[in-house]
């Protein structure tokens, strides 16, 4: 079994399909969907606000690089293009743990490096693993502390939305 935590996100083009695009190719690999947020962009550049969600997958054949190639195949597929750090992009897919794994890859940090300090990552985890825990300078934290510990603007910037991610028929 490889069960992984992805954040996706988008705010160029159809933000609610580059989503559920990610959604529809994952199929029956998809085990939770979070609500959809909009949510303030993080990293200090001028952009509108993402649309973010969390996918918990699972997959026996995909280790933490086969999820790092999947996601890049659908950022790939939604034409992103990797120009500013942190700019905005029709499509993100981050993986933010996968199985227990720990890596310093440069290819593949896990857990994600930055993953505790983005409200846009932990407040839709815990809508689908409210018992959600994350591995943060070698202590296992639960996410509901970490994200108690963020500023309140941070936390503030996250807004759940009327949206939906859907599974679809296959």
């Amino acid at each position: 079994m490889s069960r992984a935590v992805l954040s996706i996100g988008s705010n160029i083009g159809d933000s609610l399909s580059h989503l559920q695009s990610v959604v529809d190719g994952l199929g029956d690999r998809v085990l939770a969907i979070s609500p959809v947020y909009s949510t303030a962009p993080w990293g200090g550049v001028a952009q509108q606000d993402f649309l973010n969600a969390v996918l918990v997958v699972d997959d026996p054949a995909l280790d933490g690089y086969g999820w790092l190639r999947r996601g890049q195949q659908f950022e790939a597929e939604a034409d992103r293009v990797r120009g500013e750090r942190w700019g905005p992009r029709t499509l993100d897919v981050d993986i933010v743990t996968c199985d227990e794994v720990r890596s310093d890859d440069p290819e593949l940090t896990l857990p994600h490096p930055r993953a505790h300090e983005r409200a846009f990552v932990l407040v839709p985890w815990l809508d689908v693993e409210p018992d959600a825990v994350l591995p943060v300078e070698g202590e296992i934290t639960r996410v509901e502390s970490l994200l108690a510990l963020l500023d309140e603007g941070e936390r503030a910037g996250v807004r759940r939305t009327r949206l939906v991610l859907k599974r679809r028929s296959q």
